[in-house]
């Protein structure tokens, strides 16, 4: 019998993928430039990505009005920290690994914006410019240190539709969130309706 065969290692199947052209090599920038500037100040939408001092990743989003990452000059956005679950695991990864990135969204816009950084942790009033929104404060605002920057084609989006409204899941699809979180905890008590939930987080804001 033939012995069988070893599965193929990771750089095997990264060796099946053609380089990449020069254009994708060329397009990542090591600062924030005006059209950057300008996406990120129409985007009311990123996620935040870390990593702990044992390389374990997450992934948090982040959202506000457009414009609620600020462009600070061409070399550092400031990101807000409004008011969440309080597990702060973002900024627990960043105090012990500063390196983040940003992917920053604009709702119709099949492209997206990417900017990896270095990170800071600030006061709300350090910076010397008014982060209200919502009404309130920012607890605490985290500053990246812009090392690289590109955009990223929309092939992604294009491929799963995101801004197509025949696409639009209707919430009553899943489970309500209150029972989602009863069975994930094991509760035997019943949380809130769903209609409850959102009215405690819309006065949270």
């Amino acid at each position: 019998m033939d012995p069988v065969a070893a599965p193929p290692s990771g750089t095997d199947v990264l060796d099946g993928y053609r380089a990449p052209s020069q254009l994708v090599l060329d397009k990542v920038i090591d600062r924030v430039d005006r059209h950057c500037a300008g996406f990120i100040a129409l985007s009311p939408f990123a996620t935040l990505s870390t990593a702990d001092a044992d390389g374990w990743p997450d992934v948090s989003p982040r959202g506000g009005d457009p414009g609620f990452v600020h462009v600070l000059d061409e070399h550092r956005l400031a990101l807000p920290d409004r008011p969440g679950n309080n597990r702060v695991d973002s900024l627990r990864n960043l105090a012990a690994n500063p390196k983040a990135a940003l992917l920053f969204f604009v709702p119709g816009v099949e492209e997206t914006l990417k900017v990896f950084g270095t990170t800071s942790l600030v006061g709300a009033d350090d910076l010397g410019i008014d982060l209200t929104e919502f009404g309130r404060a920012p607890r605490s605002v985290l500053v990246l240190r812009v090392q690289r920057a590109y955009f990223q084609c929309g092939k992604a989006v294009m491929r799963s539709g995101l801004w197509d409204p025949a696409g639009r899941v209707e919430r009553s699809s899943l489970a309500p969130f209150g029972q989602v979180l009863k069975d994930h905890c094991q509760l035997a008590t019943p949380l809130p309706d769903d209609a409850t939930i959102r009215a405690e987080l819309a006065q949270e804001l």
